[in-house]
């Protein structure tokens, strides 16, 4: 039955009862760590084959060992291109990390404003970011750093709340941007609407220079094989006439290695061509002979998405496992509500108000490490302290179940201890 309907002396029973299992899991010296979300080795072994070809040149002869290519070997282009559905004209490929390219996208809209008549931001006294939360804490530490002050924007079941955002781009011309993680958002699973996309394109800006980040982090993460679409914004922006809105990113981090992956970034064409005129300034090329294995190794979009199986296989499995143990341990409560995710690396959890750093302390007192309350939000400061974000993937099946279940006894106890001291 729901807490709230408990009579107190039920629910001091009931924590006797919960914290002896807590303190029972907590002399077992346990040490399981889910603060982020990371393959485990079982799904790093899915592409260890990469590590065998030992090819160097390209076909069109180039040796990758060498220097040159700023944007990118041409076959990776062509591969990744297609995966993001854009023209090869229209992306660059880069590194092992999607989020170094989006930081040196900001660093150079901050150095040189983000077209050629655009005043650098750095030069402006004030730079405003929109931020959909709960978000990814990555993509708010680097606005934090560079400068860019973050407004919270709610998420909704369709993407975040685009009535907000429309109103206060059209008003106010030192919001610049937005940061999103479209498909299968981080923490909370959601795929933006087509609506929300078609929106976001056309919307009116009273900055000529807004931007967005569409970080497309889970473009092939499904967990099941009925995955989301996503509609493609590059093409919503042209039809509205703004192609040179929005920057999108990808990478083989959660496909491959996350240490040893390639990234890729799309825009207009007029906006890689000038990235690229920053980029043969900044380096002589990027890792050739890693994007030519990677495109050796992956071959084509439908072998990726084959590959992107057998990840499911994995972890699939463990995201259905957290859901039965919080709906068997919280369900029904009213203590606790979580995002049933199709695809991505998180479950997003709300707790009562005002629980979540006291449940993520309690759960680390027990040996279970988990991304600090409040990470989900700009600053590191959750308004209502309620959001905890849940990564399954790489625990052991048998680790996952012990810490989910320590987790679900901190969350009950906390929520306890809440509705006895307001009563």
């Amino acid at each position: 039955m729901e807490f709230a309907s408990m009579d107190s002396k039920a629910l001091k029973q009931y924590r006797e009862q919960l914290y002896k299992r807590y303190k029972d899991f907590q002399g077992k010296n346990l040490k399981y760590n889910m603060s982020r979300g990371k393959p485990c080795k079982e799904q790093l072994d899915l592409s260890m084959e990469l590590l065998n070809i030992k090819e160097y040149e390209n076909e069109d002869g180039l040796d990758c060992r060498n220097y040159g290519i700023v944007d990118g070997i041409p076959e990776a282009k062509k591969l990744f291109s297609k995966l993001i559905e854009v023209d090869e004209d229209e992306v660059i490929i880069g590194g092992n990390s999607a989020l170094t390219m989006i930081y040196d996208t900001l660093s150079r809209a901050m150095l040189f404003g983000v077209s050629e008549n655009a005043i650098p931001w750095r030069k402006l006294p004030k730079v405003k970011f929109l931020c959909p939360c709960p978000g990814y804490d990555r993509h708010f530490a680097i606005c934090e750093l560079l400068g860019i002050e973050m407004i919270v924007v709610d998420m909704k079941s369709d993407g975040p709340d685009i009535d907000t955002i429309e109103k206060l781009v059209a008003e106010d011309d030192t919001i610049k941007g937005i940061m999103c993680v479209p498909k299968y958002s981080n923490p909370d699973g959601i795929t933006y609407s087509d609506e929300i996309v078609d929106r976001l394109a056309a919307m009116k800006t009273k900055a000529k220079d807004f931007r967005i980040i569409w970080d497309n982090a889970y473009i092939v993460h499904h967990l099941s094989e009925n995955g989301d679409k996503l509609k493609n914004i590059l093409k919503a922006c042209k039809k509205a006439g703004n192609e040179n809105r929005v920057y999108i990113f990808a990478s083989t981090s959660k496909i491959t290695f996350p240490g040893s992956g390639v990234a890729v970034m799309a825009s207009s064409s007029e906006n890689i061509e000038r990235i690229k005129s920053k980029l043969i300034i900044q380096m002589i090329g990027p890792d050739k002979i890693n994007q030519l294995r990677h495109v050796k190794f992956l071959k084509s979009v439908e072998n990726i998405e084959e590959h992107m199986k057998k990840h499911a296989k994995i972890i699939g499995p463990k995201f259905s496992e957290v859901l039965n143990i919080l709906e068997s341990e919280l369900g029904g409560k009213g203590i606790a509500f979580w995002n049933k995710p199709n695809g991505g690396y998180f479950i997003s959890l709300n707790t009562l108000d005002g629980c979540a750093k006291k449940i993520v302390k309690m759960a680390l007192e027990a040996g279970i490490t988990m991304t600090p309350a409040g990470s989900t939000y700009p600053y590191g400061k959750d308004p209502r302290d309620r959001n905890i974000r849940i990564a399954p993937s790489l625990p052991s099946m048998d680790e996952l179940k012990n810490a989910i279940e320590i987790f679900c006894i901190c969350v009950q106890i906390v929520s306890v201890d809440k509705l006895l001291n307001s009563r």
